[in-house]
């Protein structure tokens, strides 16, 4: 291989593997060599075989490989005696300065035998000086430390003669705790000498310390007193030798007493939110953040709650227990707390104070584990909090929506549904988004440690309730305007108004555009914010799928407007419905007079569709303004009633002329190309005003053919559609469908007379001019 071809770093590892191999006594550890030598059976190993490598090298080069292959090797050849030589020449070097080495450390020992005899010379004279010393200071030594042992008997036997004294001292200044600790030093010297030199002062003692322990008993029971001096007390009399153990049940039950007393009341959670709002706001102007009552109270309660786990080793169970108790009825008091309409600056003050109080019981009270179980029992608080949020949301929307039943009477009916509808806009965007706003603000603490930890699950929660709302007020929004009571209203409808005044037409129709808007601005405004504001979460697992889906809140509503839709159309027309049913079932049609004037049921079929016109104005857009005239529709342009062919035979006999009828009658219908009359009901005023009257029209002659009627009812029937034709034509966009119900309303009528006379057109518009002429 030529040296060019090989890497600097490839060709020095090869060359230290050679000279390795050189001075290695056991072939095996050579290390191998690179993969582009290996080809050509490893020239630098233990096991070359010359023969077979000139034979694999004349196989695979030619001959200007071989003379290439010829000049690599020289190159190495001489690269390699160089490298032996310098190695040769730098082991010679080392062998020269060990050798060197050797001859100064030999020179330096020379002396060093010399040097070590001196220095064993001067130890012994420093230790033949030292014990000379001792000797002569022997004598006195010993009479200075008997001298200190007598001083210090001598003070304390003054001690001992002064406890009495000091004792009675502490008992007026009640410092127990000095006195405690004076009594417990002269104990061991009471012991040993109390029944013979010490009499007089150890019953003097012991009378003070019966005073102490009894003021030590009445102050551990004291009220008054605070924890921490009832628990210093319970030590004082534990080392004094008392039996506390009797008294452990009595003061755990202080503890429990005290529990109650810092224990948050939700009546106090108001008042300690705006103690914590204003120590937050204190602490941004200084360092130190004032300590609050109830933070105070905590502190002396876990102060105490250490002492008595000194007291008494064996009683952390108990003590488990009892902190786990406060942190539950501190959680349990904030679930109530939050049912109520409060803000999430609120929830955070509350939560706030019940993670400091948590800190510091966890600080002397380690074992049990009080972070772990608080946060446990907040995912409860917090998740009543989002649910309670979302509850007072949906109360808010419906009181907007039911302001349609609580206007006042002299209010516009106008002014209301408008009022009502821009209200109920309002309170669903701006009452969602404020929300969210709200639960952004609980998300943004990262000071608040149980917060921070409970932020996925928050992200959820929120996601998962806003779908949940969503459809409850899917639900809700049914509730309001009677569906579930939609069949109960067919089975009854010959009960006047027994179900259509519990709810307001006007109400369903305000509900069927508002879920609408729902479905076009609310879920995408709404979708938007919790992209940018609530993504992450993922704790409920991606088998359950996303928590919140807006395509399907999207067809919920939007399904839920068009049922509303038609069910303010029903409620419509059944309204007038039962009219007309009342119309023609009321008189007589056998022995109908002659008609004089249009029926006024003809003026309460107009000022129905009036009202029904100003309620779909002040809720529904308008649509396209074009009209569907009588000569857009693809039927014939001749109604049954105005046949050329039956005016031309009006001076036949009255018998032949019914006849000739009815038979026109049929065969108009037999050339006549079908006119489409029910269509898609859009959200428009148009839309809806038209397929109303379409359905009273067809219940209209539906309730004609069920009658049968004499000359004179068939042209009442007659006199009372012409008279509607003109108002009903102008309201409705459909003018060709209008017709051709019209028409059907009076072949019906005919076909179901006995002597099917039409009234004859002068006579039917003078009729029609005086009605005209007295409704002005």
């Amino acid at each position: 291989m030529g040296t060019d071809d090989v890497p600097l770093d490839d060709k020095a590892k090869r060359m230290r593997d050679l000279l390795s191999s050189f001075y290695s006594p056991d072939p095996s550890t050579t290390s191998d060599t690179s993969s582009n030598y290996a080809t050509l059976d490893a020239i630098n190993t233990a096991s070359f075989d010359p023969d077979q490598y000139m034979n694999l090298l004349m196989q695979k080069s030619n001959l200007e490989g071989l003379l290439q292959r010829h000049v690599e090797m020289a190159a190495e050849i001489k690269n390699l005696d160089t490298d032996l030589q310098m190695l040769v020449y730098e082991n010679y070097n080392k062998f020269i300065s060990a050798t060197d080495a050797i001859k100064r450390m030999k020179s330096n020992i020379v002396g060093m035998e010399a040097n070590m005899e001196q220095l064993l010379d001067k130890i012994m004279s420093v230790q033949s000086r030292s014990d000379g010393v001792n000797t002569s200071l022997f004598e006195k030594r010993e009479h200075i430390e008997k001298l200190h042992r007598t001083r210090n008997l001598l003070r304390k036997v003054q001690f001992i003669y002064d406890l009495p004294a000091r004792l009675g001292k502490c008992i007026k200044s009640e410092s127990y705790a000095d006195a405690v600790r004076f009594y417990t030093g002269a104990m061991p010297i009471f012991k040993a000498y109390g029944d013979t030199s010490f009499q007089d002062c150890k019953r003097a003692s012991e009378e003070a310390v019966a005073i102490i322990v009894k003021n030590l008993q009445g102050k551990l029971f004291s009220d008054s007193e605070s924890i921490q001096a009832r628990a210093e007390a319970a030590v004082l009399l534990k080392q004094l030798d008392f039996p506390v153990e009797t008294l452990k049940a009595k003061l755990l039950e202080k503890l429990e007493q005290s529990l109650g007393d810092i224990q948050l009341k939700p009546e106090d959670l108001d008042s300690v939110s705006v103690e914590s709002n204003d120590a937050s706001k204190q602490g941004k102007d200084s360092d130190s953040v004032p300590v609050t009552a109830h933070e105070a109270s905590v502190r002396e309660f876990a102060e105490a709650i250490r002492a008595y786990r000194v007291i008494f080793p064996d009683s952390e169970k108990q003590l488990i227990k009892l902190a786990q108790d406060l942190i539950r009825k501190h959680l349990e008091t904030a679930e109530q707390y939050v049912k109520k309409r409060i803000s999430s600056a609120n929830l955070l003050n509350v939560l706030r104070i019940i993670w400091t109080d948590v800190l510091l019981m966890d600080d002397v009270l380690h074992e049990a584990a009080l972070p772990e179980f608080s946060l446990e029992a907040a995912q409860i608080a917090v998740k009543e909090y989002i649910i309670s949020t979302f509850s007072h949301l949906l109360q808010d929307i419906s009181g907007a929506v039911m302001k349609v039943n609580s206007r006042p009477k002299d209010e516009a009916e106008e002014y209301s549904l408008q009022a009502s509808l821009e209200a109920s806009k309002k309170a669903v965007l701006q009452g969602s988004m404020d929300v969210l706003l709200d639960f952004r603000h609980l998300l943004e603490d990262d000071d608040l440690g149980l917060v921070v930890k409970l932020r996925d699950l928050v992200i959820d929660w929120v996601q998962e309730r806003f779908h949940d709302f969503f459809r409850s007020l899917d639900q809700h929004f049914h509730m309001l305007s009677g569906r579930n009571n939609s069949l109960s209203q067919d089975q009854n409808l010959t009960e006047e108004g027994s179900h259509g005044d519990k709810v307001l037409p006007g109400l369903v129709l305000l509900l069927a555009q508002l879920s609408i808007f729902i479905e076009q601005t609310v879920i995408p405004r709404i979708t938007e914010e919790i992209a940018a504001s609530f993504s992450g979460g993922g704790v409920r697992g991606y088998e359950n799928g996303p928590a919140f889906v807006p395509g399907v809140i999207c067809r919920i509503f939007r399904s839920a407007g068009e049922k509303l839709l038609h069910h303010y159309i029903k409620m419509r027309t059944q309204r007038i419905s039962i009219l007309l049913r009342k119309r023609f079932t009321t008189p007589n049609w056998i022995k109908h007079k002659e008609p004089r004037e249009v029926h006024m049921f003809v003026d309460l079929f107009l000022q129905e569709l009036e009202a029904i016109g100003n309620e779909v104005k002040q809720i529904l857009p308008q649509g396209n303004l074009r009209k569907h005239r009588r000569s857009d529709s693809n039927g014939s342009t001749t109604s049954s009633r105005s046949n050329p062919l039956r005016d031309d035979k009006m001076s036949r006999s009255n018998t032949q002329r019914a006849r000739s009828q009815l038979l026109e009658t049929h065969l108009a219908k037999l050339f006549k190309q079908k006119v489409e009359i029910f269509t898609k009901v859009e959200f428009t005023q148009e839309s809806v005003v038209t397929t109303i009257i379409k359905l009273c029209l067809k219940s209209l002659q539906e309730f004609v053919r069920l009658q049968t009627f004499n000359r004179s009812g068939f042209q009442q029937i007659q006199l009372d559609i012409q008279f509607v034709r003109t108002p009903l034509k102008e309201t409705a966009e459909d003018e060709a469908a209008i017709d051709f119900l019209l028409d059907e309303v009076i072949v019906a009528a005919s076909e179901r007379c006995l002597d099917p006379i039409p009234l004859e057109p002068p006579i039917l518009d003078k009729l029609i001019q005086a009605k005209l002429a007295k409704s002005k």
